[in-house]
């Protein structure tokens, strides 16, 4: 059995960081976190934790709308956290929207 050579990794070609990209991508249009993941090339996990760092920043402002309970219309208005819960506290729904992002200037 032969073994093939190990090729070697290669990282994606980028001309500004994942949080900059990030950044003009959410700029006059607002997204999931799991688009952001497709568009940028990064985990979904990733995207949150760049999010977090984002929401930091004191240049721009990171806007979210809550989730909500696709069941019975549950918004999850108090959520700290930017992922999606797992289920609604309310009727115990596990059929979430996913709470979206955009960037607004300061």
């Amino acid at each position: 059995m032969r073994k093939k050579p190990k090729v070697p990794f290669i990282p994606a070609q980028r001309n500004e960081t994942v949080r900059q990209s990030i950044i003009t991508l959410l700029e006059g249009q607002t997204l999931s976190a799991k688009e952001i993941s497709a568009d940028v090339r990064v985990s979904e996990k990733d995207v949150y934790e760049h999010l977090e760092h984002i929401q930091k920043k004191k240049t721009v402002s990171l806007d979210v709308s809550p989730a909500e309970c696709k069941k019975c219309g549950y918004i999850f208005t108090n959520r700290e956290r930017l992922k999606k819960p797992g289920r609604c506290p309310e009727c115990k729904g596990e059929s979430i929207q996913e709470p979206l992002f955009s960037i607004s200037k300061i």
